[in-house]
């Protein structure tokens, strides 16, 4: 099939233009190409966020270290020989540990040798920082309480797996043994039941006052909206934050430029008023556009009750079914990369 003149200039223009962007952008942005005829579109292209890449990466010896440092201070002696490591993470992931122990002497120390086998403990400044972290974590205590409370709030039946939230236990601050030092202190908020032999951890006692948002507790604190709901006048900005009760704080990433009919949908979506993440999601209609932005917004608050405010998407994409998340959970985050 012939291609008109005019219909390959529009091909050329768009398909330069979305290398330009390829080239200048690190972001995971999807670029469209135009097809002309009958043949196929070509796949959209994403491009990686260099920047979060390497905060993942610098997060990897960290993790190591506190894993390492738990198993320790989980042996009867808090040593552990280091024969038995092997046991405790597995053959290949040993040498990342013995890699760590070797590099950091400040905080592992190795003990043993020729009459006795070699095992690995904390050193004594390490075990004083171990020690006033057990302090740290009793003081915030309450706030660890409220936000697992408003995890199950969140949820549909009020009640998460407990397989799911050991899952993300590091995110939201629990100690590893939170099933047994922290549940059994507070019956009168949470329970422990089995449900088709499954263990959930079942939320007792709804409490108004926590179904905040920390959105909406941001926009009270700058005074876009008051506690009787009332609005001011919005302001529109040309990078797509709006002063309105029911906006996100947007962030474009660099080389990034929207055109102006995406800063108009934008704008659109960004006055759309939305229910309460707090609310049943059963009550609505998946298909509704105010839903799919309560669904932004379930997301935004989950990720407000971890430590460091991210998850992974394998992470938020294990509570699909307690929050009625989409099932292309990965798009949907794409999409909105920038206000979550």
């Amino acid at each position: 099939m012939s291609l008109s003149l005019n219909q390959l200039r529009k091909s050329f223009v768009h398909t330069k233009h979305a290398l330009i962007s390829q080239k200048n952008s690190c972001m995971l942005i999807p670029v469209n190409h135009k097809s002309s005829g009958g043949r196929r579109p070509k796949k959209k292209i994403y491009h990686r966020v260099h920047e979060l890449d390497k905060v993942m990466d610098l997060q990897k010896k960290p993790s190591l270290i506190l894993q390492l440092k738990s198993i320790i201070q989980s042996q009867k002696h808090h040593s552990l020989l280091l024969r038995d490591l092997e046991k405790q993470v597995g053959f290949v992931q040993k040498w990342n540990f013995m890699t760590v122990i070797e590099k950091y002497p400040s905080i592992f120390r190795v003990v043993g040798g020729s009459t006795t086998p070699p095992s690995v403990r904390l050193t004594d400044k390490a075990q004083k920082i171990a020690n006033d972290e057990a302090e740290a974590r009793n003081m915030m205590e309450p706030i660890l309480v409220k936000n697992l409370r408003k995890l199950l709030m969140l949820s549909v039946d009020c009640r998460v797996p407990l397989e799911k939230i050991e899952f993300i236990e590091s995110e939201l601050g629990l100690p590893s043994d939170f099933k047994e030092s922290l549940i059994p202190k507070y019956p009168d908020i949470f329970s422990v039941k089995e449900v088709k032999g499954k263990g959930y951890l079942q939320l007792e006692n709804w409490d108004s006052l926590l179904a905040v948002t920390a959105r909406e507790e941001r926009l009270a604190r700058e005074g876009i909206m008051n506690f009787a709901g009332a609005q001011k006048k919005v302001r529109i900005s040309k990078d797509g934050n709006y002063q309105g009760p029911y906006a996100f704080r947007l962030n474009f990433p660099a080389g990034f430029r929207p055109n102006m009919s995406y800063l108009a949908e934008l704008e659109k979506w960004q006055k759309m008023e939305f229910p309460s993440p707090y609310l049943n999601a059963r009550r609505f209609e998946a298909k509704d556009p105010k839903a799919r932005k309560r669904v932004v917004a379930v997301l935004h608050e989950l990720l407000s009750l971890t430590m460091q405010k991210r998850m992974t998407s394998a992470q938020l994409d294990a509570f699909y079914s307690e929050y009625l998340l989409p099932s292309r959970l990965l798009l949907c985050l794409i999409k909105h990369h920038v206000s979550l």
